[in-house]
């Protein structure tokens, strides 16, 4: 009787010890899948970000003056797609100051080169980047704008750290994006919010004035 109990418990103490073990193995697996959906990266034709009225309905001018984009500044045009804001900032800033275009898609590198030598802006560089890196220069970088391109960003949180050597003191960083689920082209505010947290950056001020409706909304963040 005595060695049949011993038998059960020690069937029982191993049983225990195995599950134990697969839940280890199982559970870094599941934490390394979490990731929020996105949406997939543009990429048809780069001219259908040049619509007529775009600039007034973005109201980019007063973007660039919250910013603090100015006359010999140095700004980072992050999913600078057909180089958009790119050519907008680097006019801003004139021929002291300076553009970095960071897009992680070779053709919207190519576009953009293509668009500011047409352009005749000598201050415009372009960076092919990385998903969560944008590759910029350290302590470079007065101001960055991420124009409806968070919702595409697919490692939102490292590319926001890395993001951070490249800031001047005193720089802002803006977000404009629309309210959405991540994959719909759109991603709430709030989601921003807490992954810019996560990546060592407080809220500075926030607008809905991109379009008046509530969907849009401009964010100013800044490091911690």
């Amino acid at each position: 009787m005595i060695l049949k109990r011993f038998m059960l418990s020690l069937l029982i103490s191993f049983a225990l010890s195995l599950s134990s073990a697969q839940s280890a193995v199982q559970a870094p697996a599941a934490a390394t899948g979490e990731h929020r959906k996105t949406s997939e990266p543009y990429t048809g034709d780069l001219t259908i970000f040049d619509s007529p009225g775009r600039d007034e309905r973005l109201q980019i001018n007063r973007v660039m003056d919250i910013l603090g984009i100015t006359t010999g500044k140095t700004v980072a045009d992050v999913g600078a797609g057909s180089g958009w804001f790119t050519v907008r900032a680097a006019r801003r800033v004139g021929d002291g100051g300076k553009v970095y275009a960071v897009d992680i898609n070779p053709e919207s590198i190519r576009y953009v080169e293509d668009r500011a030598q047409k352009e005749k802006l000598h201050n415009v560089k372009t960076i092919l980047g990385k998903a969560d890196d944008p590759l910029l220069p350290a302590g470079a970088v007065d101001a960055v704008l991420l124009l409806k391109t968070y919702h595409e960003v697919a490692e939102p949180v490292g590319l926001l750290r890395n993001l951070r050597t490249a800031l001047r003191p005193g720089a802002k960083v803006g977000i404009i994006d629309r309210n959405g689920n991540g994959e719909d082209h759109g991603v709430g505010r709030e989601v921003v919010l807490r992954e810019a947290a996560q990546a060592g950056y407080r809220l500075l001020k926030q607008y809905d004035f991109v379009k008046g409706d509530k969907m849009d909304y401009f964010l100013v963040l800044v490091p911690q």
